[in-house]
């Protein structure tokens, strides 16, 4: 029996791809008919990945990914909620992965639409966008009290997105006890990190776990 990657492993394979995303070098592995045939019984992806449901964030080709390799969760914003959390319990607890990324990017419309919803002329959103949204307005009024400026206008949205993606990985660890334990035994890492759209880089802002490649 082959010995499963460690989070550390997973993650630098994962930013290898990235850079040859960036390069312009990809070598979409894994994407033929004989990998197709080799799934059909079954999967066991090397991470999962919870990300932004923007047309710009295509996980597997931004990773140089194949058929199998990710687990992809995706909602707009990567707005932590239970359906969500039940499938990154899954990918650790059934399909074993030893990695959880989420991915956020600049230029969110979520986060946009959340710093436009606290000014004092917002208009009513429709009931489900909003209920979208509404977790990531703390991350709006706490970069508001944190900078000189009260108004919405003169809001970080960069910092904005930062702030939501640092809680969206804390909102994950606190809801479930399953994937806490794992990082707090070494199996499981988390790495938050920002995609910049105009690079193709996926840089990490947080980390929960041991990335640590021991056989880089």
């Amino acid at each position: 029996m082959s010995v499963p990657p460690t989070p550390g492993a997973v993650w630098s394979e994962m930013l290898r791809g990235n850079a040859r995303f960036v390069a312009g070098a990809p070598q979409h592995p894994r994407q033929d008919v004989e990998r197709r045939n080799e799934l059909a019984g079954g999967q066991r992806p090397d991470a999962a990945l919870f990300g932004c449901s923007d047309s710009r964030l295509a996980a597997e080709i931004i990773f140089d990914k194949g058929l199998g390799d990710l687990f992809v969760v995706r909602n707009a914003g990567q707005v932590s909620s239970d359906s969500v959390i039940g499938s990154l319990e899954y990918a650790v607890a059934v399909l074993g992965v030893p990695l959880i990324v989420v991915l956020a990017h600049d230029s969110c419309g979520a986060v946009g639409a959340a710093i436009e919803s606290t000014g004092p002329d917002a208009p009513n959103l429709p009931p489900h966008i909003w209920r979208q949204i509404a977790p990531i307005v703390p991350a709006v009024r706490r970069v508001i009290r944190s900078s000189d400026s009260a108004a919405t206008d003169g809001v970080d949205v960069i910092e904005v997105g930062r702030e939501h993606l640092r809680n969206t990985v804390t909102e994950i660890l606190h809801s479930s006890e399953l994937i806490s334990e794992a990082v707090a035994e070494g199996r499981l890492a988390i790495v938050g990190a920002n995609y910049r759209l105009g690079e193709g880089t996926a840089i990490p802002e947080i980390i929960m776990g041991d990335v640590t490649d021991t056989a880089a």
